[in-house]
């Protein structure tokens, strides 16, 4: 009778054994499975770093959020500012390749270049005034490489700004252009052929850099332009408080580019609708990040555009604004 015993409990000893034997050899299998990675999300700004955190900037995060995309919960988001130098720019989407971020965002030109210098793989989601011309997609339609963008300017909307203007000011038959270099210059043409249609004379302040912003507002006041229309850019965008200022210190009537600027001051903004252009970005980046390529995803364009008037600042101009004008504004500031 021992023997048995002994043999089936020697049985019990040995199958145990295996077992546990089976359960360490399986443990380091289960193990090595990496837990699901949070999508990362490059966001790559010209503008200087917050605070405050600019109103664009909010808006593509919202509209981020609003698809399910929350910053360490849902998604990891790696926002790099550039403070619109342009060496600092091509370093932080050089950085952003190295994180191997699975897109990035970029607004405007500069941060787009910078963009697509440092990846052919990466897609690149660009909020942009004009892709194609820009050469950063082959067309609208099909943009065919690791780039596609929501276009957020048409060459109608550089006319439309001066014949607002126009409207505020029924006298003016002169106006000025601030304009930032390192942008397409087919925003300027634009302008340029806008001014041309309304029968008003330009006078084209260029920029290199935001040092050389009180330089122009002189100028324009030399010039006696009876307005000023400011050009799209994020340049610009980062130097609006000093913008702004300027055109209240020099008394200049001014049709900035989007709200931001009224906001601060501004007497006036025409432009896409951010919320709109954001949503329409993050769908981008959304599509993405569920298997698209960008060469097949056609560029966006804005469709809704608002207009905003500042009547504090118009008083402090002196300047009676017509009421169709005001009527007609999407938002009023009082």
């Amino acid at each position: 009778m021992r023997g048995p015993k002994g043999e089936g409990a020697r049985m019990n000893l040995r199958l145990a054994a295996l077992l546990m034997a089976a359960a360490f050899l399986a443990a380091p299998a289960v193990e090595a499975q990496p837990p699901g990675k949070l999508p990362r999300i490059g966001i790559l700004v010209p503008m200087a770093p917050p605070p405050p955190v600019t109103a664009q900037l909010e808006l593509m995060l919202q509209g981020l959020r609003e698809l399910g995309y929350e910053d360490g919960k849902t998604a990891t988001f790696e926002v790099r500012y550039g403070a619109n130098e342009p060496e600092r720019v091509a370093n932080m989407a050089a950085e952003l390749v190295r994180l191997q971020v699975a897109v990035i965002w970029t607004l405007g030109d500069l941060s787009t270049r910078a963009a697509q210098r440092a990846t052919t793989t990466i897609p690149i989601v660009a909020n942009v005034g004009f892709p194609v011309e820009s050469g950063f997609v082959a067309s609208l339609a099909r943009p065919g490489g690791n780039i596609t963008a929501v276009s957020v300017l048409a060459d109608e909307l550089g006319r439309k700004r001066l014949e607002l203007l126009k409207q505020a000011l029924p006298k003016m038959t002169r106006v000025a252009f601030l304009w930032d270099t390192a942008l397409n210059e087919r925003q300027l043409r634009a302008t340029e052929a806008g001014a041309k249609a309304l029968g008003l004379q330009l006078q084209v302040l260029s920029l290199r850099a935001p040092e050389d912003l009180p330089e122009a507002f002189e100028s324009a006041a030399r010039g006696r332009s009876g307005g000023l229309s400011v050009a799209v850019s994020p340049m610009l965008s980062g130097s609006r408080d000093a913008v702004v200022a300027l055109a209240a210190k020099h008394r200049i009537s001014t049709m900035y580019s989007n709200r931001e600027f009224v906001d601060a001051g501004g007497l006036m903004s025409y432009g896409p609708h951010l919320a709109e252009t954001s949503r329409l970005a993050a769908g981008l980046v959304e599509k993405i990040l569920k298997g698209a390529r960008p060469a097949d995803l056609p560029v966006l364009q804005a469709s809704k555009f608002d207009l905003i008037i500042n009547l504090k600042t118009a008083k402090a101009l002196g300047l009676k604004l017509p009421q169709s004008l005001v009527q007609r504004a999407d938002q009023v500031i009082e």
